[in-house]
């Protein structure tokens, strides 16, 4: 279990009533199940612990490789994690760890675990035992990296926060969730992504950061849009649309798009609409888009598509020249490699 901080590894002072990170030793106390269960674990803390706001991608690399270099010791790994940034490390992680064999749940709260009525126990314990979960064969159950989180286990690049106060915080909206706990877990195989298993873990950390997200709105002006276009080493934009991937059809946001991605910006479209996918060419509203050289992120998530940009032209990037292979870029944005999105 890595421990990162967040809500879930919060407790009260008994004197001031303030919530401050709790010790290695006093988040143990919280769960004595550990101690009397079947499941061996061993938890590994950052040091200092962090807030979620605080996460980014050398946070990122950190959990990956905590991961890749224990990864022959354990059957799974839990992480705890911050809720607000928890789709977009475990969308990260999704695509960090190439070929992963094993579990890697994230899992937090909405209340501190040092709170009576916290829905930190059983979504920490939940989450570890779906972690050491086998079948017959002593294979892991869902090889993927997931969030748990209050009954539901999601694909974590499928997943998104929905809500800031209900202990269901999170949802998949274009993909059905991996298994449900209730008195018992029940998994669903036909929706879990499994790699061969005779691959071999993979762990790629390299991100490039120079990416943003333009999202649509009616009456945006033109110098917003250049603005953005403009920003010194920008290399992507999430280009956030209306419906099935609509924008507006004036002549100056073709030409302005089109001369980014002459430039060589690459722009991807997703939908504002947290379900739904982008259909480009459906409607006349989106034909200039296709015409401008945008691509289309199908039914992908803010989350998975920022964090997948950022791994892609990270990884694709020559050590010597810093040139960015950009075709290759744009092939594998246009393909699913861990079931981030549905291509129809």
């Amino acid at each position: 279990m890595i421990s990162t901080g967040g809500t879930i590894a919060m407790i009260k002072d008994s004197e001031t009533g303030v919530l401050h990170p709790a010790s290695f030793e006093e988040f143990k106390s919280y769960i004595p199940e550990l101690e009397y269960s079947s499941i061996h674990v061993d938890i590994i803390p950052f040091d200092p612990p962090i807030d979620s706001s605080d996460v980014n991608p050398e946070r990122w690399a950190q959990m990956a490789m905590l991961i890749g270099e224990n990864y022959q010791k354990y059957d799974g790994f839990v992480v705890l994690h911050g809720t607000d940034t928890m789709a977009y490390s475990g969308s990260a992680l999704s695509f960090m760890l190439k070929n992963l064999n094993k579990p890697v749940v994230f899992t937090g709260s909405q209340l501190p675990i040092g709170v009576l009525r916290s829905d930190a126990k059983e979504n920490l314990l939940t989450a570890i035992e779906i972690a050491a979960a086998q079948d017959e064969d002593g294979d892991a159950i869902v090889p993927e990296v997931t969030i748990f989180f209050e009954d539901h286990l999601y694909r974590a690049n499928r997943a998104t926060k929905k809500n800031s106060e209900r202990f269901s915080a999170f949802q998949s909206y274009n993909y059905d969730y991996l298994a449900t706990a209730g008195v018992h877990i029940h998994y669903f195989p036909g929706r879990i992504h499994y790699n061969s298993k005779h691959a071999r873990l993979c762990v790629r950390t390299k991100t490039n950061t120079n990416v943003a997200i333009l999202k649509l709105f009616p009456g945006i002006s033109r110098q917003v849009v250049e603005a953005i276009l403009s920003i010194p080493d920008l290399r992507a934009v999430v280009l956030e649309t209306f419906g099935t991937g609509n924008a507006p059809s004036d002549q100056w946001l073709y030409e302005d798009l089109k001369d980014a991605v002459d430039r060589g910006i690459i722009i991807v479209n997703k939908t504002q609409c947290i379900g739904g996918s982008v259909e480009m060419g459906r409607y006349q509203t989106s034909i200039n888009l296709l015409n401008a050289g945008v691509l289309s992120g199908y039914d992908i998530t803010t989350e998975a598509l920022v964090t997948k940009m950022m791994y892609l032209l990270g990884e694709n990037t020559d050590p010597k020249t810093g040139d960015i292979n950009i075709p290759l870029v744009k092939a594998l944005l246009s393909t699913s490699l861990c079931g981030e999105m549905t291509i129809e």
